[in-house]
């Protein structure tokens, strides 16, 4: 079915790609809590509303017009603030509404010492976070099978893109080549997010999908390949026993695992950027690698 009206509740980095991917004539609004972005936001064919977690009356309206609703709000200890507006809404009718898009984290698996995943897997998380992610997960399907609504959640690995890439920590000396033996990650290009939002929206479908790439990879391999494209020597490597690290950043670390999208490639989806290497080659090529403040750093320099 057409989508008419898109909510975007935390239109950020993922959500202004997914903006930007949408048919022309999509009305389009996107919250923030940063009235400073809604200039970003326009310039993304968003409409900006300001979204502290409580209801307004702007947003309500948007709410009872659109006719898909996409999420990409992180949970904090009181939950997932968008739920509670949806369910509020869902009880008073929203009729227009046909589609709701999760966007959650393949970190509710935890770790699985480096074997394969997919949906049916075991979900250990092992942060906070991914816990609070998990558990927003299961409240978004269960709303869904209530209301008779398809939800679909997507599991999305480490998110790059234009203005976060590996090109743009080497140029600002803050890439770094952790070494830990077998560990290995998986990544998804921002666009691939966008275009696999756009697909499931497009069909209404609901359920559990892994967005990810093709090549679960050691994160040194990354930086190097990304250095050999730029012509710069890569950073040395360092241990990860001794590297010094945030508690945030040493505790992804602890989740080792390889996860399939062969699920969300069974609907039909063909991944634009089915690993890094094909992704740093075509964003190297155009010389689309930085954006933003990135770019802004680059005319300065």
């Amino acid at each position: 079915m057409t989508m008419k009206t898109v909510l975007i509740f935390g239109a950020g980095y993922s959500g202004q790609a997914f903006a930007r991917a949408l048919p022309a004539g999509t009305t389009i609004v996107g919250t923030t809590r940063s009235p400073e972005k809604f200039a970003t936001l326009r310039d993304a064919g968003i409409t900006p509303l300001p979204f502290e977690g409580a209801s307004t009356p702007e947003l309500l309206a948007a709410l009872e017009q659109a006719t898909h609703v996409v999420v990409s709000i992180a949970p904090d200890e009181a939950g997932d603030p968008a739920l509670d507006v949806v369910a509020a809404g869902l009880a008073a009718g929203l009729p227009a509404l046909q589609w709701i898009g999760y966007l959650s984290t393949v970190g509710v698996y935890g770790d699985h010492g480096g074997g394969w995943v997919d949906e049916e897997s075991a979900c250990r998380p092992v942060s906070q976070r991914s816990r609070r992610r998990l558990e927003a997960e299961r409240q978004w399907l269960e709303l869904g099978q209530r209301a008779g609504l398809p939800v679909a959640v997507l599991r999305l690995s480490g998110i790059y893109g234009p203005g976060r890439n590996a090109f743009v920590n080497l140029r600002d000396g803050t890439a770094r080549r952790l070494v830990k033996p077998n560990q290995v990650f998986n990544r998804i290009h921002r666009d691939d997010i966008a275009g696999a939002l756009r697909h499931l929206a497009e069909r209404n479908l609901g359920g559990v999908f892994n967005v990810t790439d093709d090549l679960p990879a050691p994160p040194q391999e990354v930086v190097a390949y990304a250095a050999a494209l730029m012509g710069v020597e890569p950073p040395p490597e360092i241990p990860f026993e001794t590297a010094q690290l945030s508690p945030m950043a040493r505790s992804f670390y602890g989740e080792n695992k390889r996860v399939s999208n062969a699920a969300i490639r069974k609907t039909g989806y063909a991944f634009r950027f089915p690993d890094y290497r094909v992704a740093f080659d075509a964003l190297w090529a155009a010389g689309d690698w930085a954006d933003g403040a990135a770019r802004s750093a680059m005319k300065r320099s």
